[in-house]
């Protein structure tokens, strides 16, 4: 027979699946701890990466060049600051604000 594990999600407390059995080492219970709250700062910076990129896709969408200028220098300090961090990768970065000033200047 093969073992089963019980896992849990408590939205409330932990922001991640975790074993229902904790770690008895004083140090993993820290480090457990430690990746939850860098868990919940993690996914508010890939959702600002996320809402950056749809708020630029929605003003080349509507051709909104001007506004889309004034956003470009913004969009792209954004997209820096969240490389940076590591949530994406500084190539995905530049990649991805070359692409959009393409866009840009199509229009």
């Amino acid at each position: 027979m093969s073992k089963i594990r019980n896992y849990f999600v408590d939205q409330y407390y932990i922001a991640s699946y975790t074993i229902a059995r904790m770690a008895n080492i004083k140090s993993a219970i820290k480090r457990i701890r430690r990746i939850n709250r860098q868990t919940i700062v993690n996914r508010s910076r890939k959702s600002r990466f996320k809402n950056a990129v749809k708020k630029m896709h929605l003003l080349i969408d509507a051709k909104n060049k001007k506004e889309a200028l004034a956003f470009l220098p913004k969009f792209n300090s954004e997209l820096a600051r969240i490389a940076k961090s590591g949530i994406i990768k500084k190539h995905n970065a530049s990649r991805n604000v070359s692409r959009i000033t393409k866009k840009i200047n199509s229009l």
